[in-house]
């Protein structure tokens, strides 16, 4: 970095813009020891020999962000998910960091059905150790190997902020009651920062981290039970639903979604995943994890009633292949020269209901480029498939169906809209709605949303017989 040959930034018109690093990230190569040092570790003569580096030119180590992280902290595991983040003009990423034990007096183990005990064995850690591992691969491709397997005892203690530009890396400590963090920082002061330390805009880009909320998913399917005979012959076990992704069942995992709470009016950012009963399709609960302050990290559990059907996500599949329309519309595409991908189901609670939403792309036999070509949406009994998800949702909630010369005599409606001009501000009002869905600014779409039924709660009078 930093040295006589620009490097290129970004593409303007027909021309390249280039640039030069003038950070402080990495170490620089202003010396010929320096040099000499590097051109051996990296097995790179042209790092001594070329005549473009200068004594401000610098060399940077560990740029992936977990191995860097790894490196700083060793003893820490670490998320397989580092997210980026944009705060004031500023690239981050973001890196969810655990303390973790295996011998927490009786606590349950945890282990997953992708855990790999020979990775494990291969890992240069060990499978008990506390650190991130590594697992080198036949392609000597560092993969990471689940970090929180085998553990009894798990905390997501430590927020890890690492400046993309710089390379800096800074700890922030969420669990400050954490005994074994108590002990690191202890061991290494000045280490760990307190949450308050950090910038109100990044704050705010902190979410639930999603490996340790599928840990405590997975022992919540077991340990919701509270009745110790029930608990003992496992008589009412939860599962994670199974869905159909890229044509392929697999288990449903756990997602991130802006939604409102039941009873709530604000929405909020949430992970959140269903369950069903084990060895049965219907929907029987479901958890999510706040990630909007002050509320982070608060969990809500929602038990639905074991005498109504609520579907859950397979069954939703099987309402989907089971639509004429829509199973003959796929059976088309999925001809000859395309092919038609299923994306994620989205499972939304709205009021007292549930609302599901699956994305349907549609790609080319000789390319590897799909295109959203439909979004499915079923709420209730109705099932729609539309062009866009504005559409879908008007298909179910909002589109008037005009009546025909021959529909015969209609039942009465609990209100009917006063004047030409209150049937306009609806109108407006819901066109509102609709652009915001079709943005997909679910802020925006809340208040709209809010504002519609308030007018037309004013603009309504009950029916005379």
């Amino acid at each position: 970095m930093d040295t006589d040959i620009k490097e290129f930034d970004y593409p303007k018109g027909n021309d390249n813009v280039y640039t030069s690093y003038a950070g402080k990230g990495g170490i620089p190569l202003d010396s010929l020891w320096k040099r000499l040092l590097f051109a051996w570790n990296k097995a790179d003569i042209n790092i001594l020999l070329t005549s473009y580096l200068k004594p401000e030119s610098r060399i940077q180590l560990h740029r992936d962000v977990r191995e860097r992280v790894a490196e700083v902290a060793p003893f820490l595991r670490l998320d397989n998910d580092p997210y980026p983040v944009l705060s004031e003009g500023k690239l981050f990423w973001i890196q969810d960091a655990y303390t973790g034990s295996s011998y927490f007096p009786y606590s349950n183990p945890q282990f997953t059905e992708q855990y790999s005990t020979q990775a494990a064995a291969n890992s240069a850690l060990g499978p008990n150790a506390l650190g991130s591992r590594f697992v080198e691969t036949p392609g000597n491709a560092a993969v990471a190997a689940p970090v929180l397997d085998g553990l009894n005892y798990v905390r997501n203690s430590v927020k890890v902020i690492v400046d993309m530009y710089d390379g800096d890396v800074s700890f922030y400590v969420m669990d400050p009651k954490d005994p074994i963090l108590a002990v690191y920082r202890r061991a290494f002061p000045g280490v760990f920062k307190n949450l308050d330390e950090l910038s109100p805009d990044l704050k705010a880009h902190l979410r639930y981290p999603e490996d340790i909320f599928s840990v405590q998913a997975n022992q919540y399917r077991t340990f919701h039970m509270t009745d110790p005979q029930v608990f003992y012959n496992r008589e009412d076990l939860w599962a994670s639903p199974i869905e159909t992704y890229a044509g392929e069942m697999q288990k449903m995992e756990p997602y991130y979604i802006l939604a409102k709470l039941p009873g709530s009016t604000q929405l909020e950012y949430m992970l959140m995943t269903p369950f069903t009963p084990h060895n049965r399709g219907n929907m029987i609960s479901w958890m999510a994890a706040r990630s909007d302050f002050p509320e982070y990290g608060k969990m809500l559990f929602y038990e639905l009633p074991k005498d109504k059907l609520i579907y859950g996500p397979n069954q939703i599949e099987a309402r989907i292949n089971q639509n004429t329309t829509i199973s003959q519309q796929l059976t088309l595409w999925n001809q000859i020269g395309s092919r038609v991908i299923r994306g994620k189901q989205i499972v939304t609670p709205i009021e007292n209901s549930f609302l599901y939403v699956v994305p349907l792309y549609l790609t080319a036999a000789a390319t590897n480029f799909p295109q959203l070509k439909r979004v499915i949406a079923i709420a209730g009994d109705k099932v729609v498939m539309e062009p866009t998800l504005d559409e879908a949702f008007t298909s179910l909630f909002g589109a008037h169906q005009p009546q025909t010369a021959d529909a015969g005599p209609q039942p009465p409606t609990l209100a009917v809209l006063g004047t030409a001009a209150d049937l306009t501000q609806v109108r407006a009002q819901f066109d509102d709605v609709q652009k915001a869905a079709g943005h997909g600014d679910w802020t925006r779409f809340g208040d709209a949303m809010d504002k519609l039924k308030a007018l037309l709660a004013t603009q309504t009078a009950p029916l005379h017989d």
